[in-house]
């Protein structure tokens, strides 16, 4: 059975998540087994957020497998374990710990992604090959000014 559901909210984490109302598509098969019902899925679902290295926005698609057996009785189940309310399945916590694991922790707008500069914040992507600061030890600093003043003297 297929089925496109909105998602619900708060579908994800810090950086990357589905976002609210985004069309679901569940592919669900039901199974009838001696304690009650095992569900086994797939779920398909759009994805927005920020790369982990540069913070530009991205979209991907994820998609989450996820299987759990829904106990006919309260007897039979243990403390965690999901119950059948009448004929009714809730499926959003299954599919939000499906989904929410398969998440990446730093998700990356493209594999090589350099990030940005650490000196000046600029996205080394956007700033070319020839991008960089020049460092001086804070102990040569003062030496940098007496170059300036012996190429100013050597001039005049």
């Amino acid at each position: 059975m297929v089925r496109s559901l909105p998602a619900p909210e708060n579908l994800g984490v810090d950086m990357i998540g589905v976002p609210k109302d985004a069309d679901v598509e569940l592919d669900i098969r039901l199974e009838s087994v001696m304690e009650g019902v095992l569900v086994t899925g797939t779920g398909r679902a759009p994805l927005s957020g920020e790369c982990a290295r540069c913070l530009e926005p991205l979209t991907s698609e994820i998609e989450a497998g996820f299987q759990e057996l829904f106990f006919y009785s309260a007897e039979d189940a243990a403390e965690d374990d999901q119950i059948l309310d009448g004929d009714l399945l809730d499926l959003e916590p299954t599919f939000r710990d499906a989904v929410v694991l398969a998440l990446p922790l730093s998700p990356v707008c493209q594999d090589d992604c350099p990030g940005l500069c650490t000196e000046c914040g600029i996205r080394l992507a956007d700033a070319g090959p020839d991008h960089r600061h020049d460092k001086v030890d804070a102990r040569w600093a003062r030496l940098q000014g007496l170059i300036s003043e012996h190429d100013n003297d050597q001039e005049g």
